[in-house]
């Protein structure tokens, strides 16, 4: 009984010390339960305070997005009155048109009608030459043309010019001072959109032999946003850039460097494409507010909007006749308008896009989106040739004797055709050229010995015609693709843009 009394003894400290251990730990459990119990707390508080943050946060975000549904109806009403405004706008302007073509046709035929008079008049008198006598004399066959004549002499200034047909068996015709042949033909302006100056021939210089660029002269950021087209004038004084953000930069070329002369703003949207007239004294440049617009180079406003494009106009040029431009749209229209009555006078339809035109004398030249070029007769605006293309046609351009034309296309390959045999063609390729957009553009130079583009890469690729090889790379001014470039008809300079703001002028000086 002893010894199990002792064992006993044992077994109860042992469990006494199990019991001690478990109560311990039941110490150290209710302490961990209680700091779980504040931390549940404290997560209970942040789910409330989040749930708050989300009923506010979906309280604005409720009223934002009624907001952003009045602002899309807002802007749906908005798109619906700017197309009714705009078909208004264009059939004012074809009332209007109409109107003037009426006068015009009206005055026209009375002036017509005035010189035929005069004319029948002038056939009935005959006019006799004295040789003898200093001061010339004229005898009527009729009593009514001998008054009308002593009444013409009583009342002009100076003596009475007599013309007298060549052949002695033509009839003689008699013009007094108040009438000459150039009344008959003269062009009235008061309608008219050009002045005297601007009908005046310019000469312009001819390049024998144009420079291969080599360095920068000039690197700076010539707009807000990307530049999307550059354009030399004909006497590569002047510059004319223009981007996306809506305005065209006119720019002094002096000494190998460009300063900013002018800045022309009136368009709504992007410039697409610019272009000077060859007397230097206007601009035309095609928009993405679906119409073309002309500017004098130091006046800021547009001198006339043409309007009646449904799409973005992606290519406007002057052609070979006066105050007469043609313009292409990727609402697949090419029109021909005249700029004294600011009116389109012919529109063809086309299958495709179209990206770009070039004039010749005789005929209009656009590539499209098809992989076609088609020519054009000029009077009539009449498809009379389609060309194929190996890719989808970014870019056209005549060298400067209208022989050659060179196209610049999506599967990174330059064309240049011979227009006088249409199956003669050379292609041209290079290592490392990408073409980086649909509106990439390519040009010849002024002797019609190289072609010059820019790449995707930033860099611009120039060919020598003669050998097909690639004549020069010029890399490292760019860090965004070309949009476009521009070789100076006197061949010193060659212009290149990008998307991302820069014009860099190249040269070998």
């Amino acid at each position: 009984l002893a010894y199990q009394a002792v064992e006993l003894q044992q077994q109860i400290k042992i469990r006494e010390w199990v019991l001690q251990e478990q109560q311990t730990r039941l110490q150290e459990e209710e302490c961990r339960l209680a700091g779980a119990s504040d931390a549940k707390r404290a997560l209970k508080e942040q789910v409330e305070q989040v749930e708050e943050k989300n009923k506010t946060l979906k309280t604005k975000y409720d009223a934002l997005l009624q907001r952003q549904r009045e602002a899309e109806s807002k802007l749906r009403e908005e798109k619906e009155k700017e197309e009714r405004m705009l078909e208004d706008m264009m059939h004012q302007k074809k009332q209007a048109a109409a109107r003037l073509n009426h006068r015009n046709e009206r005055r026209s035929r009375a002036r017509q009608a005035t010189v035929q008079k005069e004319l029948q008049t002038a056939a009935r008198s005959k006019v006799i030459i004295d040789s003898s006598s200093s001061a010339p004399t004229s005898r009527s066959t009729s009593p009514k043309n001998e008054d009308k004549v002593e009444e013409d002499k009583s009342t002009r200034r100076g003596p009475t010019r007599l013309f007298r047909s060549a052949s002695a068996t033509s009839p003689r015709f008699f013009f007094s001072s108040k009438f000459s042949i150039r009344e008959m033909f003269e062009k009235k302006r008061g309608h008219s959109v050009h002045s005297l100056e601007e009908d005046l021939l310019y000469p312009v210089g001819i390049c024998l032999s144009a420079r291969v660029p080599a360095r920068p002269l000039q690197v700076l950021e010539a707009h807000e946003q990307g530049i999307n087209a550059v354009r030399f004038s004909f006497g590569s004084d002047l510059l004319a850039t223009g981007g996306t953000d809506r305005v065209i930069k006119v720019w002094d070329v002096r000494a190998g460097s460009l300063t900013h002369r002018a800045t022309l703003d009136g368009s709504t949207e992007g410039i697409t494409c610019v272009e000077f007239d060859p007397t230097g004294r206007r601009i035309l440049a095609a928009s993405h507010n679906k119409s073309a617009l002309l500017w004098r180079p130091d006046d800021s406003i547009p001198k006339v909007t043409l309007t009646g494009h449904s799409r973005k106009v992606t290519a406007a040029r002057f052609t070979c006749v006066p105050h007469q431009v043609v313009t292409g749209s990727t609402d697949r229209t090419v029109r021909l308008w005249d700029l004294n009555r600011a009116a389109c006078v012919q529109q063809r339809e086309v299958p495709s896009f179209c990206s770009d035109v070039v004039c010749s004398e005789s005929s209009i030249i656009s590539g499209h989106y098809d992989c076609k070029i088609r020519v054009w007769d000029s009077r009539t605006v009449s498809c009379v040739q389609e060309l194929p293309s190996q890719g989808r046609v970014t870019s056209l351009d005549l060298s400067s004797d209208r022989r050659k034309l060179l196209s610049c296309c999506r599967d990174d390959c330059l064309q240049l055709l011979d227009l006088r045999w249409s199956n003669d063609r050379l292609c041209f390729r290079a290592d490392g050229f990408k073409c980086g957009s649909d509106s990439t553009k390519a040009v010849i130079s002024p002797d019609g010995c190289y072609l010059a583009v820019g790449s995707a890469d930033g860099a611009v690729y120039i060919w020598n015609v003669s050998t097909g090889n690639l004549e020069t790379r010029l890399p490292d001014q760019h860090s965004s693709s070309i949009a476009a470039v521009s070789w100076s008809l006197s061949g010193e300079y060659v212009v290149s843009v990008d998307r991302s703001r820069r014009a860099v002028l190249w040269s070998d000086i």
